[in-house]
């Protein structure tokens, strides 16, 4: 699919994460030989950070802008893109394929996705990414 290219954010509609908040990281139009249907490795928020008020303590700030990471292989039918587009590129390099072979690997690999969204919401761009949607 043309539009379905990396970086740009988009909304799971179905299943564990329907209603989150994706960016897509690498997208796989003929599909592989586990995934014989054209699909996308993403990267999304599992869980928001929270809201946060100017009479909070810096601890409380800091444990309520926490972001809980999550990757995934999601078919494109399941994907609904947005006009947003968000720059990762530390991301390239940390998530591929082999990453989903071993849970250590993908541990890892969600500690950094951790720490650069964290970075991408202290900074204040894309807000929009870090907020739940309302339905």
């Amino acid at each position: 699919m043309k539009f379905l290219k990396n970086g740009r954010a988009a909304i799971i509609t179905r299943g564990r994460y329907a209603g989150k908040k994706v960016v897509i990281v690498k997208v796989m139009d003929d599909g592989s030989k586990s995934h014989p249907f054209g699909h996308a490795l993403v990267t999304g928020v599992e869980r928001y950070p929270s809201k946060v008020t100017r009479r909070m303590s810096k601890n409380k700030v800091a444990k309520r802008s926490k972001v809980k990471p999550f990757i995934k292989i999601i078919n494109y039918n399941h994907l609904m893109p947005t006009r947003y587009t968000l720059e990762m590129e530390t991301l390239k390099g940390v998530v591929t394929g082999e990453t989903f072979k071993e849970p250590s690997q993908r541990e890892e690999a969600k500690k950094t996705i951790k720490k650069s969204f964290e970075e991408k919401y202290q900074s204040g761009k894309n807000k929009w990414f870090f907020t739940p949607l309302r339905f």
